[in-house]
């Protein structure tokens, strides 16, 4: 049965989902949770199965784009398994990219099943290549143990694309250092502007903020940078070194707003569907999946879901205070 796919008020196809399978994470990035988060109890938790269902009627309903994400997705306990059932949608051609997001620290226990159900490259976030400050941001994490896994991901064939939060204070003064390094290993770096999630506290928000057109100006002082047309689905553009060849994204909700284009939603590790990244809106998938075994409900909430996806957020750091701020956690959302 072939079905209709998902098309939402501005006549935008929903091709790509972002999944969540965790809240959990082995690292406490200072922007992205406190440093004693209190987790979902586990019974709230969609089980592995039903992510499955879940994932599979999307993939039904045209999405052919899937990026596991958490928390740190490679914590929850069998997660290999829901990767291994996603495979066989890659198997059909229904699904055209499975792909994670990591902080990187289990890829040497996972990267070469990973490559093996079919994962063909991953995106790491790595904001430091000092061990001091990596330690001091990750509040838990050892940059060696990243640094190792990323060398794993490398062995096992997974092309790897770097992602950054630019940071003000933080790693400003290694804009080249990361750079060169990610030059040397040929991956692609993307660079994020800080986002106002979380109850972080307003003032360390405006503080962090680091606008990537400065810090595109500095990487300017040193490169010669060309503008790419490429468009990868998401919300980054992109730019061509042409002293190193490598390619480099700026990923700008706040200087540049990207969603005319958008693609995609973001399901939650509890079932709940945030159509937008910037708006509090979302519908519970959970009830109707565990209401019925026929999935018949569960599209139709995805697709009521779908006709209140909004036109765009409404991020703003304007005149030093945080506009349109989430009160959720990225952890929660999955970035």
């Amino acid at each position: 049965m072939t079905l209709a796919p998902l098309i939402d008020p501005f006549a935008r196809a929903i091709s790509y989902l972002r999944v969540s399978v965790t809240d959990r994470c082995d690292f406490r990035c200072t922007y992205c949770m406190t440093e004693h988060m209190t987790f979902l109890p586990k019974a709230e938790l969609l089980t592995l199965e039903e992510l499955d269902r879940l994932c599979s009627t999307f993939v039904g309903l045209g999405v052919e784009k899937l990026r596991i994400t958490g928390g740190e997705p490679l914590v929850r306990k069998g997660i290999m398994t829901f990767f291994q059932g996603m495979a066989r949608h890659l198997e059909t051609g229904a699904l055209k990219e499975l792909t994670l997001t990591t902080n990187g620290s289990q890829l040497r226990k996972y990267a070469a099943d990973l490559a093996a159900v079919g994962v063909k490259r991953i995106n790491v976030s790595l904001d430091t290549l000092d061990d001091q400050k990596f330690a001091e941001i990750t509040r838990w994490g050892r940059l060696a143990q990243v640094l190792d896994g990323i060398a794993a991901a490398q062995e096992a064939g997974l092309k790897i694309k770097i992602n950054t939060v630019a940071l003000k204070g933080f790693n400003e003064e290694e804009l080249f250092t990361l750079t060169d390094w990610c030059a040397r290993q040929g991956f692609d770096l993307t660079f994020i502007e800080v986002m106002p999630m979380g109850d972080m506290g307003e003032a360390q928000r405006v503080d962090q903020y680091w606008p990537l057109k400065d810090l595109r100006a500095q990487l300017a002082s040193r490169y010669t940078l060309t503008d790419l047309p490429d468009r990868t689905g998401g919300p980054a553009r992109y730019v061509r070194l042409a002293e190193t060849g490598q390619r480099i994204g700026f990923i700008t909700p706040l200087t540049h707003n990207f969603c005319e284009s958008c693609n995609r939603v973001r399901l939650t590790c509890t079932g709940e569907l945030y159509m937008c990244l910037g708006q509090e809106d979302m519908a519970d998938l959970r009830a109707p999946l565990r209401a019925s075994p026929d999935d018949a409900q569960l599209r139709q909430a995805i697709r009521a879901a779908i006709a209140r996806k909004p036109k765009g957020h409404d991020f703003d750091y304007s005149r030093q205070v945080v506009k349109g701020q989430m009160t959720r956690h990225m952890s929660h959302t999955g970035g």
